[in-house]
Formats: structure tokens, C-alpha cells, sequence
């Protein structure tokens, strides 16, 4: 299911929901998914809500719960309006970003993690971009593949993932496949 509460520039919902499709396929990840693209405030509120961050971010993903919803992989929430700024300073259209964010997101909801696993998901995330013919990919534009802080148990527990904060757009945190995994 995609929802887009705040309008993007040639982006339609339909035309979401069927990329979501595809990159759901490509990366492998079973089950629904539900795509929900609103306003940097809706994004600043899920991230104190669910991160303790009190401030805007691009994209949020929030994996299901194991056993709980049959079908169902998890929820991704994404900033219009910083998805329109990403674009216009890298060059592209807002809704390529937006197609960005969201196989990122996906790629977290299949438990990817690029803080941890070495570059492996900035290898898969940029094979699959070219594939989806995507420009330049979340992690690839930050320079940042491992490295970076993880979220505590309590947060991953909580369902929060990740974002790149709007005052520094290549920070993001993560989920680990291995915590997926062992849930």
C-alpha cells in the first residue's frame, strides 16, 4: 500500500505501488509493504517518537514484529520535502529520489545494514539502482558504509529504523540482519 499524503512532483501513487512492487522482488524481501510518503513535521515525530531524535529525516522504516502479522515485511515513511531537497542538490527529480529512499528502506526491512556488514548492502543497493535504472543511491552519495552508530536493542525493539536527519543528510542509522534474524 502507498500513501502520499504530501504531493511530489510526478509521483502517483499507482505508479509508487508498482515500483514497490519490483524493488520488492529485487531485493528479495517477502511480504507486504506499506509506503507512506508525508511532511518533514510527520517525519520529526516519528523520529522523536520512535529514535529520541527530535528533528526531521528523510526515511524511516519500521520492520514488522515476527509472528505477529503473517505477510506483512514492515512499513517505510519518507520526507517529501527532503526528498525534493536531495533531488534538487543531486540533480535529479523528487520522485527518483523517493524511489531511492524506498529501496533503501526496502533493503533495511530485508535486514541490511550498512553500518555492520561491510559494504554489502552499498554493493547490493547500487547493483539494484542500476537494475531499477535509479541515479546515485543513499548510501553511495554519504561516502558512508560501515562505521556509522547502531541503534540500541530497546530502539530496534521498538520498530524505529533508520533516517538521514534533514541538517545532515549523510548520516543514517540502521537495523542489523543479524538481530533480524535472531528475533
Amino acid at each position: 500500500m502507498v500513501i502520499i499524503q504530501e504531493r511530489v512532483a510526478g509521483l502517483r501513487e499507482a505508479a509508487l505501488a508498482k515500483f514497490v512492487t519490483r524493488a520488492r522482488r529485487v531485493t528479495g524481501l517477502r511480504g507486504a509493504v506499506s509506503v507512506l510518503v508525508t511532511s518533514s513535521r510527520e517525519l520529526q515525530g516519528l523520529n522523536q517518537r520512535f529514535r529520541g531524535k527530535n528533528k526531521p529525516t528523510d526515511v524511516l522504516s519500521f520492520p514488522a514484529i515476527p509472528g505477529v502479522t503473517r505477510g506483512f515485511a514492515g512499513d517505510i515513511a519518507i520526507s517529501a520535502e527532503i526528498a525534493a531537497r536531495n533531488a534538487r542538490r543531486l540533480g535529479h527529480t523528487a520522485a527518483e529520489e523517493i524511489r531511492i529512499l524506498t529501496l533503501h528502506g526496502l533493503l533495511h526491512l530485508a535486514g541490511y545494514d550498512h553500518e555492520l556488514d561491510d559494504g554489502e548492502m552499498e554493493r547490493k543497493e547500487a547493483r539494484l539502482r542500476k537494475a531499477l535504472g535509479l541515479p546515485v543511491g543513499l548510501i553511495e552519495r554519504s561516502g558512508q558504509g560501515a562505521g556509522r552508530k547502531v541503534l540500541s536493542p530497546s530502539t530496534r525493539k521498538s520498530g524505529a529504523h533508520l533516517g538521514t536527519p534533514a541538517s545532515t543528510p549523510t548520516e543514517a542509522g540502521t537495523t542489523s540482519r543479524a538481530k533480524q534474524a535472531s528475533r
